[in-house]
């Protein structure tokens, strides 16, 4: 599973509600965090977010079995390590 995790906070939670709206992904509460996280590929749109440059591109707070293959003023994927399944 790719995982996303994002710090459960006002400024953060919009990423992982437009996150969650794949419904392929699922969303969880893991200790003070948001856990983010699919089978394949996370990609979370910075206008449905809502998100100015400061918060977006201070969100991400850690990535598990994956990597941040883009990260602009448009959008974050989360790509799998390994070969999508």
């Amino acid at each position: 599973m790719t995982t996303l995790f994002v710090l459960d906070v006002e400024d953060f939670r919009p990423l992982a509600e437009v996150a969650g709206k794949d419904p392929d992904v699922t969303v969880r509460r893991r200790g003070p965090y948001l856990e983010v996280a699919a089978p394949g590929s996370i990609r979370i749109d910075r206008n449905a977010a809502g998100r100015r440059n400061a918060v977006w591109f201070s969100s991400v707070a850690a990535v598990e079995d994956g990597r941040v293959a883009r990260w602009d003023r448009e959008e974050l994927v989360i790509e799998p390590d390994g070969p999508e399944e």
